[in-house]
Order: C-alpha cells, then structure tokens, then sequence
C-alpha cells in the first residue's frame, strides 16, 4: 500500500506562511497528527511567530534547517534553537507555550510535527527538552548524510542513533540528504508505516516519481527503498508505533473523546488548563 498527501499552503500562528498536511485520526499514519514546513526567505512571512497559545494531549516537535526560533512556555522553560536544532515537548495536561522568530532571523525554514500520545499518558505533567545542532547524530557517506533525531536507524549496514529517546515510544525520525541519482533503503520494524516528507529535489519510490512538498506513506514491506532524482532529495524519514486507539482533534487539542476535548475547552476558559495532576 502507498499513498500521496501533497502539503497544502496555509497560514497560522500570527500569520505564519505555512505548507501544512494534516493527518489527525489518520490511521495509515497513527501516531502522526500533523506536519507543517516553515519556509521563507521573506521575514514579513513569520515574523509574527507563534504568540502564546495551549495544548493538550500530544507532543509537538520543532526542527529548524535554517533561522531561529525562541521557546517560552507555562512551565517556564525557555529555549532557543539555531539551524539544525530541535526543540521537543510533550503537552501533556495542558501547557501554554509560544515559538517566535530571533530577531536576527531573516529567512526561515524548519518543521512543526505533531505526535499523538497514547490515552493513558495525556493527563501526565507537561515535560520539555531542547536538542542544539552538535547534539545530533550524524551518518556520512559519499552518497548520502543521515541527522538522526529519534531512535535507531539502519543504513547500509551501519546504524545511526538520535538522542530524542523522549519520543521513541511513539516514533522515530531522521532528516536525510541524498546525491543525485543515490538509492538509500531504511528497514522499518514489522507492523509500521514508513513515512516520507520530501522537501527538496525528487524521489524514485519503485518507479512512481515524488515531488518536493508530498507525503509519502507506505507498508507495504519491511523497509522504506527510494533513490533521488537527478537533483538530489533531502526528505525527513519518520517511523511511527501506531497507537490504534480513538484520537479526536480541535484546535491545538488532541484528545481520545469529544467530552475531553469538552473539558480541555473549558479548562482552558477558566484558566485551569495549566493545573497540572501530579504523575503517579
């Protein structure tokens, strides 16, 4: 089985230019929710960032390729991540953060994913971690380069780890670099779905031809194989444990039924959403 979901440009935040696919209760790519790809050269496109605003119930995921951007959230942690790094949180009960632009950032171009969180674990405390550049694990070959952000990657007999092991129970995630014309295969474990967002250059995937800005989604097999066009690929490669339960999504809310999303409302609107329950 494969599929295609082409990004679709939108906007968000404070006016934020966005291409955005949206996947939530998708469950060809359970546990992703959502991916957006931040990108301009224009500060005019994100200058007015992501302001203050809440979560509940999932994980997000920032990975910037070039600019920065500035963490601030209810749990008061503050982070800031620079071309190549990576800035994870998990919402949990409920979190109010924001994303916003360093002033010295011109031209943009990073990632937002979104990752469901297993029922049992979405009224946990929120929890919070930045990754810088030099921390990533790097692969190199004449024919490719492998930044791995979550898990354990084998490629070409080598293997390559990230250091996100917060987001592993739920999925893994590698940005990859191909030459022109070079094949890679990355084995996925039995029972998930390999999923690829190509956002420069063009892939080969058995003969069907992928653009930059599609989705690629597959399991039919027991690895992910692609080679790139005659331009190169550069595609971020995402291995998910599917979740397989309920999920129901509104707004910046990520819950498993409509009355928690109900309550995650009206928590928010009385100001308790960042009460959190102590973890058992």
């Amino acid at each position: 089985m494969t599929e295609l979901r082409p990004s679709q440009a939108t906007r968000d935040g404070d006016g934020v230019a966005i291409r955005r696919v949206a996947l939530v209760g998708d469950p060809l790519t359970d546990p992703l929710l959502l991916l957006d790809e931040l990108r301009s050269p224009y500060r005019q496109d994100f200058k007015g960032g992501f302001p203050p605003h809440p979560h509940r119930g999932m994980q997000t995921l920032t990975y910037m390729k070039e600019g920065g951007i500035i963490h601030e959230d209810s749990m008061g942690n503050r982070g800031e991540i620079r071309s190549g790094g990576v800035q994870w949180m998990s919402a949990g009960s409920g979190v109010i953060h924001s994303e916003m632009p360093t002033l010295d950032t011109e031209g943009l171009h990073g990632f937002q994913l979104w990752f469901n969180l297993p029922a049992a674990e979405k009224m946990q405390p929120p929890r919070y971690r930045d990754i810088p550049t030099a921390e990533l694990a790097v692969l190199e070959a004449a024919s490719y380069c492998a930044r791995a952000i979550a898990g354990d990657w084998h490629i070409n007999h080598r293997t390559v780890s990230g250091p996100l092991a917060e987001l592993t129970p739920q999925a893994s995630l590698v940005d990859l670099w191909l030459a022109p014309n070079a094949p890679i295969s990355l084995p996925m474990p039995e029972g998930m779905s390999g999923i690829a967002y190509l956002y420069n250059g063009e892939l080969d995937y058995h003969g069907q031809m992928i653009a930059s800005g599609q989705l690629l989604i597959t399991s039919d097999g027991d690895s992910l194989s692609v080679q790139a066009g005659s331009n190169g690929a550069e595609l971020l490669v995402i291995c998910g444990h599917p979740l397989a339960e309920p999920v129901v999504g509104y707004g910046p809310f990520v819950m498993s039924s409509r009355e928690e999303i109900e309550l995650a409302l009206s928590d928010y609107q009385r100001g308790e959403l960042i009460k959190h329950p102590v973890q058992s």
